[in-house]
């Protein structure tokens, strides 16, 4: 099994109420993956985090093994959400992907 951990910082520029939407939108759209790409076990993206975060969405996933995790950067339906829902309306990035 692979982890795969995203963290994002969404744009500062965004408003409150923008950040809400975005944030909606991310977790809808890479949760909606789920059943979607071969070898993805569990995908779940947190919004809410407490006060001393330094982050403002997660992503934990899981998959079958690395190779899968490779596929699913490359898939259709990740780019999408990706190119779509994620890059648009983040500042930074922070990934770890490691064996369970």
């Amino acid at each position: 099994m692979a982890k795969h951990i995203i963290l994002w910082q969404l744009k500062p520029e965004l408003s409150a109420a923008e950040k809400a939407d975005v944030k909606a939108g991310i977790k809808a759209g890479l949760e909606g993956l789920a059943g979607q790409i071969p070898g993805l076990v569990d995908i779940h993206v947190q919004t809410e985090g407490l006060p001393s975060s330094n982050a403002d969405v997660m992503l934990d996933s899981t998959f079958t093994d690395e190779a899968a995790l490779k596929g699913y950067a490359v898939h259709p339906a990740h780019v999408a959400v990706a190119d779509g829902k994620v890059r648009p309306f983040t500042a930074n990035r922070v990934c770890l992907d490691y064996e369970v």
